[in-house]
Formats: C-alpha cells, structure tokens, sequence
C-alpha cells in the first residue's frame, strides 16, 4: 500500500516560525530511585522492553531484549562462554516521530494507525559468525499491545545483518529514516524506508566509516554527522582522554537521492593565529591540556571556522573509506566526544548546537577548564558563504552536569540536554543521569545566571539493579544503570515544511509531543505530558 505523508494542521500556523513563551518548570527532586520530573510533568510508557514483537526474527524477539535468553537471569545460574543466563538487551536508542497514512505491517488487516515512533538498537545479540545483530523497529502508538512494536528491518537489501544503530533523523527530502552506528570501522549511515518491510541501503561509500551517533538534516539536504570516537589517555593525564571526534557535512549532488553521492566536509575551528585547532597524535598530553582547549572551553569565545571537503564521490570510487583519518589529515578540528546536534528553530538553519560528553571522570585531569566535563556548543552559520561559520561555547559542564548527550529543541530558547554520565561516574558522584534545560540566550559565565533547570532526575529501575549487581560477575553482560536517551520534540510533520528546526516547537499542543527512553534496565521508552497535579514517578 502506498503511503502518504501526513501534514499537521498545526503545521499552516507554524510555518513560518514565531517567538514561543519559555516554559518555566521547578527543577526535579533527585531521588536514589525511580525517576522524578520537573513539577506539571509526567510521563506515560509508550512501549517496554518486555513487550513481544509482532514480528520476531531469528535473533530478535522483543522490543528490549534479544532471544538469546531468559529476560531474567534464574537464581544460580552460572554463565559460560557458550551459554548466556540472560537475554542481551538491545537498548532502543534515538527516537524519530512521524505521522504517516496508508502504513502497513506484518499482519494483515491491522489498522495500525498514523502515529509512529521508530528508533534503532545500540546493542544486539551475536550471531553464530559472532556478527552483533542490530534492528530497526516501530512503535505503532495507535496499536494494542499485540501489535505495539514492528520490527522493520534486521537486514539491508543486500541481506547483510543491520549495525548496531544509535542515531535516526526524518529526511523528508529523501523520504528515508537516516540511521548512525558508532562501531568506528563498522560504523557509518544508512538509510531506511518507512514501509514495511523498510528497505535499509548502506550510503557509507559517500559519508565514510566512523563512529558516527547524532545526524540531522538542514533546509538544503545537507546531513549534520556528529562523531563519538574516545581518544586515547596520557602518561600525565590517564583519567583524561584526547580529544578524537569530529563534526562532520555530508553534501549531496543530489538532496532527493542520497545514493547519487556528494561531498563529506569537516568542521574545522580556527585558533588566534588562524591557525587550525588539530589532533596531534604524538602529543596527547599536550592535546588534552593545550591551551586552545582552554579557548573551545571559554565563555565568550567565538572562534572563526570553515568547512573543509575531505572527499568528493566525483573524485574517488564508490568505496566505505575511514573518515575520521581523512578529517585528521585534512587539519579538522577535534572534540571530546560530541554526541548529538539539532538545529535551533527559527535561525534559517545558522545555528546548530551539539554536546560535547567529556571524559565522564570525575578525577579527570582536564577539569572543567580543559573540557573534561564537556559541554554545550553553538556552530553559527556564515549568512553569505555555507563554507564559512563560528563556534562557541554555550554551557560548560562540570562534575554535577556531565556527560552531555541527546538534546532536543524544546521551543526556539530551551534546549533540552540530557545526561549519559555512566555507572563509574554515577558512583563517583553518588548520582545518576539528569535531563536539563539548556537556555542557548542566556549568559551562563555570570554568577547571576541561574542553573539549568533539571526537568528529569532518572533513578535505577529494578532490571537495572539486578545488571548492576551481576556487572563484576564473570559471563554477564549487560549494562548496569539506567541511561536517558533519545529526547526528542516533533509534531510528526514528514513533508519538508515540517524538517526538525523549521518550525518552532509547542510542546503539548498543535500535536507537538515529547518522547525518551530509559536505556538499559527494563528498556522503556515514555513520553512526556502535561501534569497539573506535580511531578510523577513512574
């Protein structure tokens, strides 16, 4: 059955986009258990890892888990090399928002509905060629539970098994889902239909192999990649890690066919002298605490930078090469794991922000000067010349607020950031992942400027204290703490007038709806409403 792309009615008023009031919320109570939101929030689950799929696949059986176990481990049971207690879990990840008609599925005669939520899987099962199995799955928000989850795709058209995938985007130029994996030399992107079966074409001929996460798509069909690669420690800075991750633009020849090719582009941030800001492979120590760290993690800097071609599909075979060593050769700036970006509403497509995860180490070397605890950065577009731009720092995180990861554009100011801190630095700060309201006007270098507001403080769900109590036990192997991941603010609107960045968001009304996933743990995924009684825990 063809599908159509659904416009929101809310679409016509905010096409062109307007200035939206500030929400204003009292930060969140954090709590060792359960999560808490910000006063008038909630959150509702919109599907659970337990929850079967409608359509399991050899490896794949249920939204959060794999079936190559029990989802619960039985008491006494002992791993071995060839027999798993438990199931892997398959940790859904970013979340895409679309409302599509004319949608199908597996089972015949189902009406599915016209509110869908996919999401790839940043972990899977291995096979028996020890292959990780990813997937790439639907949630039919309008279906019974029995129909909730579709799986859309295991395998690409060649019938190679899907990555591990972390990042998705709407690409309504293509009309394909954009998927991310960061397996560094498996990693790259894919493309995906919204029809069942999705039809998933690998396009890292064109955009490289890296360990790509965050892609975003701008008004002229350019794809935003945001590297996270870990660099490597110091003799003198073992706790801090040199910067080795890079924002990339991949520049189609055509913006309706990805598979025609284009130009990949690196971002690369200019220092003083003009001289480019570069990864020095011999000198780690002296990259990680380098004085124009200091600058990229300076309030009030903006720094000159351009975008460099590093490969052109016009001059070279249609092959996967590695980006990351292109980028480091063609002088591209590095940063200490970027994550995630998205576009600021209402700015023509000029300002793109992106997290920078640090070393999620509260012994870190790099401290807060040196970015050791990441933070939050603004790319401004050149308004005469798309090769030229500025970047600067927006918030910079310390030990509290770390670990910078998803982010999402709540309205045209407040930018929603939440927290990938991991277990280590959970222990060492005696707390978990938060989820904060960024406000990208405000001067956060005066003493003055308030904190952002946490909006979600995430507790450990019962699965996950059972994995962080097994995590030192040897032959298991899931992730112990719950993580907060795939924020994200749409209306659903697949046509181009509807590209993530366009409009500016009103969250709760005009069909604007607000999602995540508590990683990890019971895998579930939420979405954020309205609460006029106060904060709920869930």
């Amino acid at each position: 059955m063809k599908i159509t792309l659904l416009a929101t009615s809310a679409l016509v008023a905010l096409s062109l986009p307007a200035l939206a009031d500030p929400i204003k919320l009292s930060s969140a109570q954090v709590t060792p258990a359960g999560d808490t939101l910000a006063k008038g929030l909630a959150q509702v689950p919109v599907a659970e890892g337990a929850f079967k799929l409608e359509n399991p696949s050899k490896y794949l059986g249920y939204y959060g888990y794999a079936k190559d176990g029990p989802l619960v481990p039985a008491k006494g049971a002992v791993p071995s090399k060839d027999h798993l207690v438990e199931a892997t879990k398959t940790e859904p990840d970013k979340n895409t928002y679309l409302v599509l008609e004319g949608t199908t599925g597996p089972a015949k005669g189902v009406k599915y509905g016209t509110h869908f939520l996919f999401q790839g899987h940043e972990n899977g099962p291995k096979d028996e060629n020890g292959v990780s199995r990813g997937g790439l799955t639907r949630i039919n928000l309008d279906a019974p539970k029995s129909h909730r989850v579709t799986l859309m795709a295991d395998t690409d058209v060649d019938g190679k098994p899907l990555p591990l995938i972390d990042g998705s985007a709407w690409d309504p130029f293509a009309k394909v889902l954009l998927l991310t994996s960061e397996e560094g030399a498996d990693g790259g992107v894919w493309t995906a239909t919204v029809d069942f079966p999705s039809k998933v074409v690998d396009i890292s001929a064109f955009t490289g192999r890296a360990a790509y996460e965050g892609v975003e798509v701008d008004s002229d069909g350019a794809l935003w990649l945001v590297e996270d690669a870990g660099g490597k420690g110091g003799p003198k800075t073992k706790n801090a890690k040199q910067p080795n991750s890079f924002v990339y633009r991949f520049v189609p020849k055509d913006k309706t066919n990805l598979a025609l090719g284009g130009k990949l582009q690196v971002l690369q941030v200019l220092d003083a002298q003009s001289q480019p800001i570069v990864f020095n492979k011999d000198n780690i120590d002296g990259d990680i605490l380098s004085p124009n760290q200091k600058t990229l993690y300076t309030y009030g800097n903006e720094l000159p930078a351009k975008w460099v071609t590093i490969r052109d599909s016009d001059e070279h075979p249609a092959e996967a090469f590695d980006a990351n060593d292109l980028a480091k050769k063609a002088g591209g700036t590095p940063f200490k794991r970027p994550e995630n970006g998205q576009f600021r509403p209402g700015t023509s497509f000029k300002e793109f922000y992106f997290t920078a995860t640090g070393d999620t180490n509260a012994k870190t070397e790099a401290g807060v000067d040196f970015g050791g605890f990441g933070g939050v950065f603004k790319i401004a577009q050149s308004k005469k010349n798309p090769d030229k731009a500025t970047v600067a720092l927006i918030y910079r995180g310390d030990a509290t607020r770390t670990g910078f990861d998803n982010l999402s554009f709540l309205n045209d100011t407040q930018l929603l950031v939440v927290e990938d801190a991991g277990d280590k630095l959970h222990m060492q700060r005696n707390a978990f992942d938060s989820g904060y309201i960024v406000d990208v006007t405000a001067d956060y270098a005066k003493a003055s400027t308030p904190d952002p507001v946490r909006f979600l403080s995430q507790g450990r769900d019962d699965m996950a204290t059972i994995d962080e109590a097994l995590a030192s036990a040897e032959g298991f192997q899931n992730d112990g703490d719950n993580e907060i991941t795939g924020i994200h603010v749409s209306n659903g609107d697949p046509t181009v007038e509807g590209l993530i960045g366009t409009a500016v968001p009103t969250p709760f009304e005009n069909g604007w709806r607000v999602f995540y996933t508590r990683q990890h743990g019971r895998n579930i995924t939420f979405e954020i409403v309205q609460d006029e009684t106060g904060a709920k825990k869930k």
